[in-house]
């Protein structure tokens, strides 16, 4: 008797033990720290003295929306979230954080391989695949990126950047940074919109579809300028202003202007009255790291 009590008991610790394998959690998507999935215990950076200096931003175009990665709500780590059903006129301040090479190689919660040398982030509400502009508060550079994945789930982090990423806009030592998200949506007509306003990539003309309404005290009319970024609030744009000030002798402006989605805050250096000269401070620009810059007119 005695003999077959012990045996019931060892059959319910095994089928109890198996019912826990069989009820442990799935995997979690990229950007989590469950380490079931990985080789790696703690994120680290590539080995070496990877440069992202000549790495290109990542191109939005368009693509209608797709089931995957976008189930709404899901649960992590006990909590819910909500993704967007669009991804238009998103603008969002927080702290941006970055994932390495514990999670290279894997697959995004989209399906797609996420690439830490790859213009990528991760975020727990935009909807995926989409694109953003992230901008470094504390020195205004900026990144495209293609959003492709969920997280962060630490704390108050609004994004989780790619390695190559987090290094163009010089956080990757510090792990952390002050950024603005503002979501990049492309119409099925190759149309662009960045927060609500109409958006050219570098290269491209841009929009006329601002109407100028302050100049900051560079009131010059006419010529051409060169302009670094254009920010919603103008914190960020105060600060590339005075970067860009530090390596120039050129006047560095910052022009104000309202638009439909409200209003904007263009860093413009300049007036040049040729081409050539416009160009040739974009170049020196783009050596001392303002990799964003566009040549316009005054009125555009």
């Amino acid at each position: 008797m005695t003999l077959n009590c012990s045996g019931s008991w060892l059959l319910v610790l095994a089928t109890l033990a198996l019912a826990g394998c069989a009820s442990a959690p799935a995997p979690a998507p990229a950007g989590t720290d469950h380490s079931s999935r990985y080789t790696i215990t703690q994120d680290r950076a590539p080995k070496g003295n990877f440069d992202a200096s000549g790495l290109s931003d990542a191109v939005p175009v368009y693509q209608a929306p797709v089931r995957a990665g976008n189930k709404s709500p899901y649960t992590v780590w006990g909590k819910q979230y909500s993704v967007m059903n669009s991804n238009e006129g998103y603008v969002a301040r927080g702290t941006a954080s970055w994932y390495g090479e514990k999670f290279h190689g894997h697959k995004t919660s989209n399906g797609e391989t996420f690439d830490m040398y790859q213009m990528s982030a991760a975020h727990k509400s935009l909807r995926i695949p989409g694109y953003a502009r992230v901008t470094n508060i504390d020195n205004g550079r900026s990144v495209i990126v293609r959003v492709n994945d969920r997280g962060p789930f630490h704390g108050d982090r609004l994004i989780d950047l790619s390695y190559a990423a987090a290094k163009k806009l010089g956080y990757q030592s510090r792990g952390t940074a002050k950024v603005e998200v503002e979501s990049i949506t492309v119409k099925p007509d190759g149309s662009m919109f960045i927060a609500g306003q109409p958006f050219a990539l570098d290269g491209q003309p841009p929009s006329k579809a601002d109407t100028a309404v302050e100049n900051d005290g560079q009131n010059a009319a006419g010529g051409l300028f060169v302009q670094l970024g254009s920010f919603s609030s103008r914190d960020p744009a105060t600060k590339l202003q005075d970067r860009a000030k530090g390596v120039l002798s050129s006047p560095v402006r910052v022009r104000a202007v309202d638009t439909a989605s409200g209003r904007f805050h263009r860093v413009q250096v300049g007036p040049f009255q040729d081409e050539g000269s416009a160009r040739k401070t974009q170049n020196l620009l783009e050596a001392k790291g303002f990799s964003q810059s566009i040549v316009l007119t005054d009125s555009d």
